[in-house]
């Protein structure tokens, strides 16, 4: 699960002297970022050439390796020495690691500095449209994958030569539509430009009966790129089944397009109550969601979903707005 990636990064913590051995350097170059930047530099070893090393962390057997490091004021240009002393995951320092051939790279996780309202000044990873996830958020330097030899000899260096882009945003269909919104509240708490969104899932019968208001769903789950659970078309005839390890299924793949795609059978059809519903993005520089309250470290996203993007969402699609008329469900970080 994604939720993995962030505790497994969150024990990668030490900063101590170096060590004598092999050492590891790294550096980038102008053409990503002009200034200096701070951020969270991850190294990565693995042996599966099968996808980018980046993609390989996680909670199961399977992870590869990684460690980690605080950096501040990291200069285009500027070598610096990793911290042979860094904690890393699965296995813990960096002399436990075997010798031995591996496909390595680094990852440098950009963090900007805020100035809060609560007079508190931290450095943090801002969400960038990609639900917190580290590995492919837009902005992060990483580098080219590399074969190494890992013996305790000779130095190795890797230039972060790759920039992550931009996070794709969704299309709007009939059904399907996507909104942002900038929060005064959380603007002001954060000491920068705060933003929610939502993907709404609109009745049939919205675009013809321009007369009619309706109630709202709110799901809360964690960061939703679009809205998921739905497809207007049947499963992918030629799609090969995938066993899910979680839930111990063959198939599994197969069975979530065939429940997104009879789902959407239900919507449109003639029985099915008629109602909004939206999924929310509160993605923020701790995490993919907010949990949906108001809280010392995020500030008020409670207040903020619930007077700024809730009755947004109502008038311009038409909702009741009123509380008899919101129903709120979800499963995990929802699910209480």
């Amino acid at each position: 699960m994604k939720y993995c990636f962030y505790f497994l990064i969150t024990i990668l913590t030490s900063q101590a002297t170096f060590v004598e051995g092999q050492r590891l350097s790294f550096s980038f170059d102008r053409d990503s970022y002009h200034d200096a930047k701070d951020g969270r530099l991850i190294v990565l070893f693995s042996d599966d050439e099968t996808s980018e090393p980046r993609f390989q962390l996680s909670d199961g057997t399977e992870t590869c390796q990684a460690y980690g490091m605080d950096v501040e004021g990291w200069l285009p240009g500027a070598n610096i020495a990793f911290n042979m002393e860094s904690k890393g995951y699965p296995l813990l320092s960096l002399e436990e690691l075997p010798k031995g051939e591996y496909i390595v790279q680094a990852v440098f996780h950009v963090y900007e500095t805020f100035h809060r309202s609560d007079d508190h000044i931290v450095k943090l990873p801002m969400d960038n449209g990609e639900g917190q996830q580290w590995n492919k958020s837009p902005g992060n330097l990483y580098s080219t994958s590399k074969r190494i030899i890992w013996d305790n000899s000779s130095d190795i260096h890797i230039a972060l030569d790759q920039k992550m882009p931009p996070i794709e945003e969704p299309s709007d269909t009939k059904y399907v539509k996507h909104i942002k919104i900038r929060s005064e509240l959380l603007s002001k708490f954060w000491g920068r430009d705060m933003y929610l969104g939502a993907h709404v899932l609109l009745p049939e019968g919205w675009g013809e009966h321009k007369d009619v208001r309706y109630p709202l769903a709110v799901f809360h789950g964690h960061f939703p790129a679009d809205f998921g659970g739905w497809r207007t078309t049947p499963p992918d005839a030629d799609l090969k089944p995938v066993f899910s390890e979680r839930f111990q299924v063959e198939g599994y793949n197969k069975i979530v397009q065939q429940e997104a795609y009879d789902f959407y059978k239900l919507w449109t059809g003639p029985d099915f109550p008629r109602v909004l519903v939206i999924q929310i993005q509160h993605a923020n520089p701790y995490y993919d969601d907010s949990y949906a309250v108001n809280s010392a470290n995020l500030g008020p996203y409670g207040d903020a979903i619930t007077y700024e993007l809730i009755p947004y969402i109502e008038e311009k699609f038409r909702g009741i707005g009123e509380g008899w008329a919101r129903f709120t469900y979800g499963g995990s970080t929802g699910g209480w």
